[in-house]
Parts: structure tokens; C-alpha cells; sequence
């Protein structure tokens, strides 16, 4: 029985990938004409499926809109009796139906047109009532469903959805949507999170800054760096940041020398270090640490006057790393 189960799984993965190989070697001009549609629509793209066809286009309406291209599905039966109000001109319609002849799409049908709005068939068969209603038909078409019976829609819900992705994703391309266009779609992400928190939301700041000047005892720099937490204290000349000591310079600093009583931090200090501005983001804080191998860093203005801190611990706390 695991044998046979394995089997039927593989057999049913490579028909769909065969499905959707073949589909990649078929595009032609009419996706492109999809696509240029698309781009040149003034309102909304709207996805309508019955069945299977309006599940994939639920996914469909979502990838186009968290990718910058304002999306929504509509069921069709429920456009029947008034949502068909959400589809206004300047809309583009992708009508999704494998047989190319359902009922309920083909009954909007009349009305989508007299609204002049554009509509994009997704169907297995051109010469079906959709596509020859539709201004530009997109060929979903597959060999044969993985289903055994060659009935439950499988490969080709998967190529319709392929399909979806190609348009969203080319779209996409074409329009130079970039990640943090991506983050504002996606704010409560993770990857939301991590490009648009900014280094000065969660910095220490005030008092919570471990700093000294550079004529401290380094035993005395040693106790705020040990009260602040930070695994670090700042060199500061009137605010100027001149250098960092970080728990690791002590371990240096012991190894090196036997009394470091008389040593002042800025015997000791590592001067021109590395900083960050507030306004940058917290993933370039991150970035530049993993470069430098670094676990804490200073936070400065333009001025190079020193305005916060942060350490591994801070954005492991903001949930960026």
C-alpha cells in the first residue's frame, strides 16, 4: 500500500509538471497582449471562475494584488444578483473556466461588454463560447488531468494557476515593483517587518546609550558598559563619536595587559568604527553587521553625533533577524 500510494503521488506531480512545461513552451503573443491590457487598465483586474476556476482565480486576484496590481475575485453567481456592480469601466475582466462554457460567466458576459470592459479569457479550448467572446484568450489547455479517471480538475487548475502567476510576476517585472513595494502590501510579514522598520524605531536612545568620553578609567567605562547592556560603550567628544569598546576589545585588553588600571577607554577604544545612520533601514544594520562581523553599532546623524544604539539583542527583539 506505501508503494502504490508513492507512485500514484509521483505520477500525479509529473503530469502536472508536464502540464505546465508544455504550457511554458506554448505562450505566443496573446499573453503579451494580456499583459499590455493589464498594464494599461485604468481600475481593477477582476477574476471570475465557477467552481475549481473561481478558487484558482481567488489566488490569482490575490498574487496580482500583493504584487501591485490592484485585484479582486468575483463568484460569478453572486455577480448575478448584483456584484456584477464591482466591475466598472476601465476594469479588465479574466473570466476562467477550462471548458470555456460556463453558464454563469457566459450569462455576464453581454453586460461586461456593454460596460467596455475588456475581457481575458483563461480556457482549454479556443473555440469555445468564451473564447471567442473574450478579447484576447489565453491557452490553459492540458493533455490529460492527473486525475486516474481523467475527471477531477488537477493539472489543469494547475496550469490555470501558472498561468496567473506569469502575469502577476511579469507584471511585476515590467513595472520595477521592487521589495519594498512588496513590504507595504505585506506590512504585518515578516519580510514587511524587516524592510520597513527603520534603525531609528528601535535604537537605545537618552539615557539607555552607553557612552563616555575618551579620558574615562577604562574600569570606570567598564561599569557603564556593563549597566547599559549594550555590550559596548561609545567614545563621544561633546556628542562626536570617536570610537566603540565592545566585549570583545576586553577580552583583547586582559590579554594583553596585566594592570589595566591606569589604561583610560580611549587607550584602549578602536577608533573610526563602524556606524549607521537612524533613517536607514533595520535590514541595513544587519546587513552590515553580518559583513563585519559585528554584534553592536552605533547609531549616528549626519553630523556623526552619536544618537543611538543597537546590538544583535535589539533586533532580535524588533523580530528583524
Amino acid at each position: 500500500m506505501p508503494n502504490s500510494l508513492l507512485q500514484s503521488a509521483k505520477e500525479v506531480i509529473l503530469t502536472e509538471a508536464q502540464s505546465v512545461f508544455d504550457l511554458a513552451n506554448r505562450l505566443d503573443d496573446s499573453f503579451v497582449d494580456s499583459c499590455k491590457l493589464i498594464q494599461n487598465c485604468t481600475g481593477k483586474v477582476v477574476l471570475i471562475g465557477m467552481g475549481k476556476s473561481g478558487h484558482i482565480g481567488n489566488k490569482i486576484a490575490a498574487t496580482f494584488a500583493s504584487t501591485g496590481t490592484p485585484a479582486f475575485a468575483v463568484h460569478p453567481a453572486e455577480a448575478g444578483h448584483g456584484d456584477l456592480g464591482m466591475i466598472t469601466e476601465g476594469d479588465v475582466v479574466i473570466a476562467i473556466s477550462y471548458s470555456g462554457e460556463s453558464d454563469e460567466i457566459m450569462t455576464l458576459v453581454p453586460v461586461i461588454q456593454r460596460l467596455s470592459v475588456s475581457i481575458i479569457g483563461m480556457t482549454g479550448n479556443t473555440n469555445s463560447s468564451i473564447g471567442e467572446a473574450c478579447d484576447v484568450h489565453l491557452d490553459v489547455s492540458v493533455e490529460k488531468e492527473a486525475c486516474p479517471h481523467n475527471l477531477a480538475p488537477t493539472s489543469s487548475t494547475t496550469v490555470a494557476l501558472a498561468m496567473g502567476d506569469a502575469l502577476a510576476v511579469s507584471l511585476l517585472t515590467a513595472k520595477g515593483f521592487s521589495p519594498d513595494d512588496f513590504a507595504r502590501s505585506h506590512p504585518s510579514g515578516a519580510l514587511g517587518r524587516r524592510l520597513l522598520t527603520f534603525v531609528k524605531s528601535i535604537m537605545k536612545t537618552g539615557d539607555d546609550i552607553p557612552a563616555v568620553n575618551a579620558d574615562t578609567k577604562l574600569l570606570d567605562a567598564l561599569l557603564v558598559m556593563s549597566q547599559k547592556a549594550l555590550g559596548m560603550v561609545l567614545v563621544t567628544n561633546e556628542s562626536v563619536l570617536q570610537g566603540i569598546f565592545t566585549d570583545g576589545d576586553l577580552r583583547r585588553v586582559l590579554e594583553t595587559h596585566s594592570d589595566i588600571q591606569a589604561l583610560t577607554i580611549g587607550d584602549v577604544m578602536t577608533p573610526n568604527c563602524k556606524s549607521i545612520l537612524a533613517d536607514k533601514p533595520a535590514m541595513a544594520a544587519v546587513q552590515m553587521m553580518d559583513e563585519f562581523n559585528l554584534n553592536s553599532l552605533p547609531v549616528v546623524d549626519e553630523s556623526n553625533q552619536v544618537v543611538g544604539a543597537i546590538n544583535t539583542h535589539t533586533l532580535m527583539q524588533a523580530k528583524i533577524i
